[in-house]
C-alpha cells in the first residue's frame, strides 16, 4: 500500500484535534475590540456553523454583558460547539460555594466550564500574594467544586511555560492538583508569548510523563510564534488547540485558527473541521472582521485577500503555467481566490491575467497588450497605483481600447474654501458640465451636449464637487444615486517638496451590488481628488452598460 493510504487508497486521516474558539473573550481583549450582546450571539452562532468543536463566550464574573449573553446563548441550538463560561480559581479567604465568581460561572448554565489558574511561582507569591501551597489548594478546591455543575470542565494552566522554565517542580504539581480533582482537559498557557518552538515541545514531552489526561494547547503571538508553537504542541501530542479569528488577541494576539486549521488539516492531513468547512475559512475571517468593525487584515496567510496575490511578472508568467509554482495551496480550498496585482513591476502575464478576470477579450499576442502595459508603466512612474485601484486600471484598458462610452465633458470647476472669524471652515464647488444629447454623442461641443452650470456647498471641497457633479449628473443618470463614497486615501508622494509634493488619492466606492477603488494623482490635491472621484462615477456608469448590454 502507499503510505499514509488504505487499500482503497484513500488518505488515512490522522487524529482528531478539538478546535476551541476564544475570540469572544481572549479575542475581545484586543486594542479596538468591542463586541455587543448581539456581536456575541451572532459570532456564536458562526462558529458554531464553522464546526467549532468549544466556543468561550466570555466571563460572567467580570462584566453585565457576558451575564446577559449567557442567558441570551441558552436559546441557541448550537450543532457543533460546546458553550463554555471562564472564570477563575476561587479568591483567597473566600469559601468556594460562596465565591461569587464561581457562582456567575454556575449560574451561567452552559454545559462547559473553563478555569484558569496561576502556574508560575512567581505569580502565586507576587500577584496572588499568597504561598504555593495555597495557590495548590485553590486550583484542587475550585476544580472539584464545580466538577458536578457542568458536562466538562477544562483547566487552564496560566503562565505555564514560563512557570515551567522558573520552578519546573512546583509547575508540574499545579497540572497534577488539576488532574486529580476531575477536570475534562489541561491546556498549557504561554501567556506571556515567550516561549520558543523547542522550548514547546520539550516542556510537553515532560509535561506527559506527569498528566495522563487529554492536553490543550493556548499560545499567545508576542514572539511571533504562536501558531508555530500551536503545530508543535499537536505533534508533540496536544489534541485541543485554543485560539482565535484572524488571531485576534491581547498585545501581539493570540493563535490564528484560520492558519492552524488548514496546516492541520491540509498539511498534516489531522482531523479538525470538514474540508467544507474549511473552504467558508476566508469568509470566516472576513465577517468576524466586519462585526468587529475593522479592515480585514489584508496579508493574513490563507485567508487575507493578499495571500494569494501576485504582482512580480516573472511570477504571473510562472502561475499562469502552473499554480503550483508560488501557491502552496489551492486558494479554493480555504474558499480564497488568486489576485494578479497590475503596477511597475507587471510584465505581459501581469496584464493578461488581469484583464481576463476582468472579462477583457485581449489576444495575448496583440499590440493592445503592450499598449495596456506601457500606459501602466508610464502612469504608475507618475505616482499612480492601480494594486487597489483596478476600477481605474479597467478604465484605462477599456479606454484604450476604445470600448468606454464618453458620459460627460468638463468644462471647468472652481472651489472655495470659506472661514468665518470665530466659526467653521466650509466649501462651495462650481462646475460647468456637459451630457451628449442622445443620439449626438456629443464630446466637448456645445451644440451637441446639454450642458449645466452649478454649485454645491459641503464641510470640505472634495464633498463639495462630489455634490455639484452630482446635480449635474444624475438627471440623466440617475443610477448614480446609487453610488456611495465608503472611503477617501490620501498619501503624499515626495515629501521632501513640502507643500508641492505630489498627492495620490485613493477612493473606495460601492453601490448596491459592486465595491471599487479609484485612484488620482497630482500635485494639486483637489485635482487628484477629482480624478479619483469621476472615474468612479465613469466605472458605475460603464458597469451598468456593460451588464445591460450581456443581459440584452
Amino acid at each position: 500500500m502507499v503510505p499514509g493510504r488504505n487499500r482503497a487508497g484513500e488518505k488515512i486521516m490522522k487524529e482528531k484535534i478539538k478546535i476551541y474558539d476564544t475570540t469572544l473573550r481572549d479575542g475581545a481583549q484586543s486594542v479596538g475590540v468591542t463586541f455587543s450582546l448581539e456581536d456575541k450571539l451572532r459570532i456564536t452562532g458562526i462558529l458554531d456553523d464553522a464546526g467549532f468543536h468549544y466556543i468561550e463566550g466570555g466571563w460572567p464574573g467580570s462584566n453585565p454583558k457576558d451575564i446577559a449573553f449567557f442567558k441570551e446563548a441558552k436559546k441557541l441550538k448550537l450543532k457543533n460547539a460546546l458553550l463554555c463560561a471562564f472564570s477563575s480559581t476561587k479568591f483567597k479567604g473566600t469559601a468556594v460555594n460562596e465565591d461569587q465568581n464561581l457562582l456567575q460561572l454556575i449560574a451561567s448554565e452552559t454545559p462547559g466550564a473553563t478555569i484558569f489558574g496561576k502556574s508560575w511561582d512567581f505569580h502565586v507569591l507576587k500577584a496572588l500574594n499568597i504561598s504555593l501551597e495555597e495557590n495548590l489548594e485553590l486550583i484542587s478546591r475550585t476544580l472539584t467544586y464545580i466538577r458536578s455543575y457542568f458536562d466538562q470542565v477544562i483547566y487552564d494552566a496560566e503562565h505555564f511555560f514560563d512557570g515551567y522554565k522558573n520552578n519546573p517542580e512546583y509547575a508540574l504539581k499545579t497540572l497534577c492538583a488539576a488532574q486529580e480533582a476531575g477536570v475534562d482537559w489541561i491546556v498549557l498557557c504561554d501567556t506571556n508569548g515567550g516561549t520558543l518552538t523547542g522550548e514547546c515541545s520539550g516542556i510537553i514531552e515532560r509535561v506527559k510523563q506527569v498528566v495522563s489526561i487529554p492536553l490543550g494547547i493556548h499560545t499567545h503571538n508576542d514572539s511571533e510564534l504562536a501558531v508555530a508553537n500551536s503545530l508543535a504542541a499537536v505533534q508533540t501530542g496536544i489534541r485541543m488547540v485554543q485560539g482565535t479569528i484572524n488571531g485576534l488577541g491581547e498585545r501581539c494576539g493570540n493563535a490564528n485558527l484560520c492558519s492552524i486549521i488548514p496546516c492541520l488539516s491540509l498539511k498534516q492531513e489531522y482531523r479538525t473541521v470538514s474540508l467544507e468547512q474549511i473552504q467558508r475559512l476566508t469568509y470566516l475571517s472576513r465577517l468576524v472582521s466586519e462585526v468587529c468593525n475593522q479592515p480585514a487584515p489584508v496579508s493574513l496567510p490563507f485567508v487575507g485577500e493578499h495571500a494569494f496575490a501576485h504582482k512580480g511578472g516573472i511570477h504571473v508568467s510562472a502561475v499562469n503555467k502552473d499554480p503550483a509554482t508560488y501557491e502552496h495551496i489551492s486558494p479554493d480550498l480555504v474558499g480564497n481566490h488568486r489576485h494578479v496585482s497590475i503596477s511597475e513591476l507587471s510584465g505581459k502575464s501581469n496584464v493578461i491575467s488581469k484583464t481576463v478576470e476582468m472579462g477583457i477579450c485581449v489576444d495575448k499576442e496583440s499590440a493592445s497588450v503592450q499598449k495596456i502595459l506601457k500606459q501602466v508603466k508610464e502612469m504608475e512612474s507618475r505616482g499612480y497605483h492601480f494594486e487597489d485601484a483596478e476600477a481605474s486600471f479597467e478604465l484605462m484598458s477599456q479606454s484604450l481600447l476604445g470600448k468606454v462610452q464618453h458620459f460627460f465633458t468638463l468644462y471647468g470647476y472652481r472651489v472655495i474654501v470659506w472661514k468665518n472669524a470665530g466659526g467653521s471652515a466650509w466649501s462651495e464647488a462650481t462646475i460647468k458640465a456637459g451630457v451628449p444629447r442622445p443620439g449626438l454623442g456629443g464630446t466637448g461641443n456645445n451644440e451637441l451636449e446639454t450642458v449645466e452650470h452649478t454649485s454645491a456647498d459641503a464641510n470640505g471641497p472634495v464633498e463639495a464637487l462630489d455634490k455639484a457633479i452630482r446635480k449635474v449628473l444624475e438627471k440623466f443618470y440617475p443610477e448614480l444615486k446609487d453610488v456611495k463614497l465608503m472611503d477617501y486615501k490620501v498619501r503624499i508622494l515626495n515629501e521632501a517638496d513640502g507643500t508641492a509634493a505630489v498627492t495620490r488619492v485613493l477612493i473606495h466606492s460601492a453601490d448596491k451590488e459592486r465595491k471599487w477603488g479609484t485612484v488620482g494623482v497630482s500635485d494639486n490635491i483637489i485635482d487628484a481628488s477629482w480624478q479619483a472621484l469621476t472615474d468612479s462615477l465613469v466605472y458605475k456608469l460603464y458597469k451598468d452598460r456593460v451588464e445591460k448590454e450581456a443581459a440584452a
